[in-house]
């Protein structure tokens, strides 16, 4: 059977050798992980806009086209470019990374494609447009799933030690 270069590919989470149980991963542990990642990004962005703009940069004044094209790459583009990058790399961003938790296919359990990185991260947008709703729907969610999970169809796992929280996937 050839490799079909469209189909996204497997995660080390089930290859034949390495069934570890999983959990879902839940609210907290994710706005936790989040916030490391929005941390980890200004610590990046912050010093790139001085460098590159000077003071100016936070000027209130100034405006928000101040900066023109280099200030919408480093506050726009850049955190795309580098949380979809690790995700297509590592499954999870650094934040996730710290809790172990992986962005996994909601129906296999393998690495979600290119496209669902990316369709997930744009999805954030109407998860978070009323009031954050779908960002909250994790918690309520049997699967933890926030609208950007189901709309990109990927689930928030790690590892597990407790029975009554291991998963399966079809």
């Amino acid at each position: 059977m050839e490799n079909n270069p469209y189909q996204a590919p497997t995660s080390d989470l089930h290859t034949a050798g390495n069934q570890q149980p999983l959990q879902y991963v839940g609210f907290w542990i994710r706005l936790a992980a989040s916030l490391i990642d929005s941390i980890l990004l200004i610590l990046i962005t912050l010093p790139l806009l001085y460098i590159l703009m000077g003071a100016n940069a936070f000027d209130p004044e100034a405006g928000p086209g101040a900066g023109g094209v280099v200030a919408m790459f480093i506050n726009y583009l850049l955190p795309i470019i580098a949380v979809i990058t690790f995700w297509v790399l590592k499954s999870a961003t650094p934040g996730k990374m710290l809790f172990q938790a992986t962005i996994v296919d909601a129906k296999t359990g393998n690495k979600p494609s290119i496209g669902q990185f990316i369709g997930r991260y744009f999805a954030y947008i109407p998860s978070t447009l009323i009031f954050g709703l779908g960002c909250f729907w994790i918690i309520w969610d049997k699967r933890k799933q926030g609208w950007h999970d189901k709309l990109a169809g990927t689930v928030v796992v790690r590892p597990c030690s407790d029975p009554a929280k291991q998963i399966t996937f079809e």
